[in-house]
């Protein structure tokens, strides 16, 4: 057992080229050998390139590429409808008519820049929708809130406010724009009307032009700038929904590009303010105040010293610093007062202006803020807090 052993422990590994003279050692026999794979640097690279490709399709310019406008055919068949489309592929959108869930309604839909699946391309709904509202509806939705306002329950008609509760309905999730175009046209023409009435009632003063006439004011069919205002400031307070008007189809054609632009744009713009930070610091102000050799700066030093004090506004501390330029000049005021009280009430009378013309205003800087400067500037105790002194 022994010798068989030592035949096993004194078994030679088998012969090979000798190694060359300088060669680095090779590994012993038996031993491990650990081969790093190199398969994840190939991965990391793939993942770099798709990032990057993701990021570059993102960038304004290129972010139009991926996006396309879905209008309901609704849209074509209204009068300035084709002047839309038209504006759209002016600007190189790519657009589809597809039956939407509301009539004459735009939405947008974004091609994934890597699809996850081989099946071809993979598109998301954005979440942005805008219906374009015809004249007679928008009117029809204002005489409604008018009718309800004034407590008429009998036929009951379609408001703006139940109009996008309605919306929302059909598209949960959704965030709904609204525009109408020719509302000033409708305006003037009512204006021209009402002028006319007016110059017939002077020419035929009789019963029955006065019956015509008061049957026409009567009808409910009239809707003001007033009515219109009232029903937009409901429809913004219960619902947030904007509603913008337009003097022509032509506008609104221009309005839909931007609008799409905003939303091709908006996962950059969303990129763009993701700074890390949950607040916000004012460039001038955080960014300190340049003194050079010469002392130019040292006077924004002593307003910015002033400024932060409690309580303190820019207006303030700009009449402090404009009456005493520097610290040591109002030192020097102080050791020419002969009373501590005329020492806290030195600054107490100097005016502070704020805004210019008919709107100006002015206020004294006060005692307190006085007495707050003074003991800032001549006391000895570091740990004063200057708000609870009385």
């Amino acid at each position: 057992m022994a010798a068989a052993a030592g035949g096993a422990e004194g078994r030679s590994p088998p012969s090979g080229p000798s190694p060359r003279p300088g060669s680095p050692p090779s590994p012993a026999w038996g031993s491990a050998v650990v081969v790093l794979s190199s398969d994840s640097e190939p991965e990391e690279k793939e993942r770099k390139k798709t990032l990057a490709k993701i990021l570059k399709a993102q960038r304004p310019g290129e972010c139009q590429k991926y996006i396309t406008v879905v209008l309901d055919p609704a849209i074509l068949q209204v009068e300035g409808g084709a002047q839309v489309l038209a504006a759209l592929q002016s600007a190189n959108y790519s657009c589809v008519v597809e039956r939407q869930a509301v009539p004459c309604s735009i939405t947008w839909r974004r091609k994934a820049v890597i699809p996850q699946t081989e099946d071809g391309d993979e598109w998301t709904e954005e979440p942005n929708v805008l219906v374009l509202l015809r004249l007679e509806e928008f009117l029809s939705m204002v005489r409604g809130y008018k009718q309800e306002a004034q407590g008429c329950a009998e036929g009951q008609k379609e408001t703006l406010q139940s109009f996008v509760a309605q919306v929302l309905k059909k598209m949960p999730g959704k965030i709904l724009a609204m525009t109408v175009v020719e509302v000033e046209k409708y305006f003037r023409c009512l204006r021209a009307q009402s002028k006319k009435r007016l110059q017939q009632a002077r020419v035929h003063r009789n019963e029955g032009d006065e019956q015509r006439r008061k049957e026409v004011q009567d009808s409910g069919l009239e809707i003001s700038r007033l009515d219109v205002e009232e029903a937009l400031v409901d429809l913004q307070l219960c619902t947030q929904v904007p509603v913008t008007f337009f003097a022509s189809w032509e506008e609104v054609g221009e309005f839909a590009t931007m609008f799409s632009k905003a939303v091709a744009e908006a996962p950059y713009k969303r990129q763009q303010e993701n700074t890390g930070f949950s607040f916000y610091l004012e460039n001038k102000w955080c960014r300190g105040v340049k003194v050079d050799p010469s002392g130019k700066g040292l006077f924004e030093v002593w307003k910015r010293q002033i400024q932060q004090f409690n309580r303190v506004s820019l207006e303030m501390a700009e009449a402090v610093v404009t009456a005493y330029p520097s610290p040591q000049l109002l030192d020097q005021a102080y050791s020419r007062c002969s009373s501590e009280q005329e020492r806290e009430n030195l600054l107490a009378n100097i005016l502070v202006r704020r805004g210019e013309g008919v709107t100006a205003t002015s206020r004294r800087i006060g005692p307190e803020l006085s007495r707050r400067i003074y003991l800032q500037m001549t006391s000895h105790d570091p740990d004063l807090y200057l708000d609870a002194t009385g």
